[in-house]
């Protein structure tokens, strides 16, 4: 993408935020995140011939993906990627149940990619979850997904993915998390039929498209203040995506809000919808006439409902939709979904008087010492 066009559309997106607000770090990076994506194509691209030959040059038995907070839901989202794509099982882990129960991860007879996932390289279970990887698995292979170079995250990787345009101010990921999102993506279309890795250049028209079209709808529902409970729902490849955007919804706003697969949601969780809620549906392609039936309950029970989706659906299924029209297959668009419920979490947490640049209890980069007994 030409230069002279991202800065165009940066100042075209800085625009949007409201003139009655302070300036935020979290809105910008929300805004003007598909620069860190086509930071992340870039990144991946030049690492192409080292990424092959890692896959070629070795036969993993499986895919280890792994990370905290975020990232674990990042991890959600990439390990079935990678084995939808790859045909390779793959599996999400939090880093400490790596480190501390490494048995109930990894097999004596495995030999397993670990794909580790940290936005600043420094957050210590990730750290140690690897050191302790290495050092069980002589012939173990660690490729790792970051924002930052020279870290020790890094230097324990046999190769690293690095998006340095994915680095915040913020202390919730949005950019980075995209970014990193964007990266994975990328790899594995590589991996799969790397003849396709052009066509995911479409991810930056159109993300600037749907952050520009549908931010006021965003920002409508998210300072509406009917709603006391938020459902994010996603199966699939948009599980992990589902987990983010609930996390996001808590992380900034302290607003009640939880995230579940479509169809475990009829399962005992929408005895607490009514009126009063919003429930935000991430559709796939494979499922979307039961997921979108799964809506339409909710509906029924009082709800409001929020649809994202590749392809318009029927204003009788529900009551907002997020349409997409990149015309990219699954595998490549998953990150579409993310700006406008990253924005969502923004703007409920300004209408209660939160600062998203100040997360309650929050901290950048999360450090744990073991007590002392």
């Amino acid at each position: 993408m030409d230069p002279q066009k991202h800065l165009q559309d940066e100042s075209a997106l800085a625009g949007l935020a409201p003139a009655d607000q302070p300036t935020s770090h979290t809105l910008n990076e929300i805004l003007t995140q598909p620069l860190a994506w086509q930071a992340a194509l870039e990144s991946v691209a030049h690492a192409q011939s080292a990424l092959k030959k890692l896959w070629l040059e070795k036969r993993f038995s499986e895919i280890l993906v792994t990370g905290c907070g975020s990232t674990y839901y990042l991890s959600l989202a990439v390990a079935p990627l990678l084995q939808q794509q790859l045909g390779l099982r793959a599996r999400a882990m939090p880093a400490s149940e790596l480190l501390l129960f490494p048995k109930t991860v990894v097999s004596s007879d495995s030999l397993p990619l670990l794909v580790t996932i940290s936005r600043s390289g420094r957050t210590s279970e990730t750290i140690r979850a690897t050191q302790a990887y290495k050092a069980a698995q002589q012939e173990g292979f660690v490729l790792n997904i970051g924002c930052y170079n020279e870290t020790e995250l890094v230097a324990l990787s046999d190769l690293a993915l690095i998006i340095q345009e994915g680095q915040e101010q913020s202390v919730v990921q949005t950019r980075s998390f995209s970014s990193m999102l964007v990266a994975a993506q990328a790899a594995s279309t590589i991996l799969a039929n790397e003849s396709q890795l052009s066509q995911m250049q479409i991810l930056l028209t159109t993300g600037w498209q749907i952050i520009s079209t549908y931010h006021d709808l965003a920002r409508q529902l998210g300072q509406n203040s009917s709603f006391e409970r938020f459902y994010f729902l996603g199966s699939g490849l948009q599980y992990g995506l589902a987990c983010e955007a609930n996390l996001k919804m808590k992380e900034m706003s302290l607003s009640v809000s939880e995230a579940f697969h479509f169809m475990e949601f009829r399962h005992g969780p929408m005895s607490m919808v009514d009126e009063h809620t919003l429930v935000v549906g991430l559709l796939s392609e494979t499922a979307s006439s039961y997921e979108l039936a799964v809506l339409r309950e909710m509906r029924a029970l009082g709800a409001q409902t929020l649809a994202l989706t590749e392809h318009p659906v029927s204003t009788q299924d529900v009551d907002y939709q997020v349409c997409f029209r990149s015309g990219l297959p699954e595998t490549q668009r998953s990150v579409l979904y993310l700006p406008v419920l990253q924005l969502l979490g923004y703007y409920r947490a300004i209408a209660r008087g939160h600062n998203p640049d100040q997360p309650h209890n929050l901290t950048a980069v999360i450090v744990l010492e073991p007590g002392n007994n």
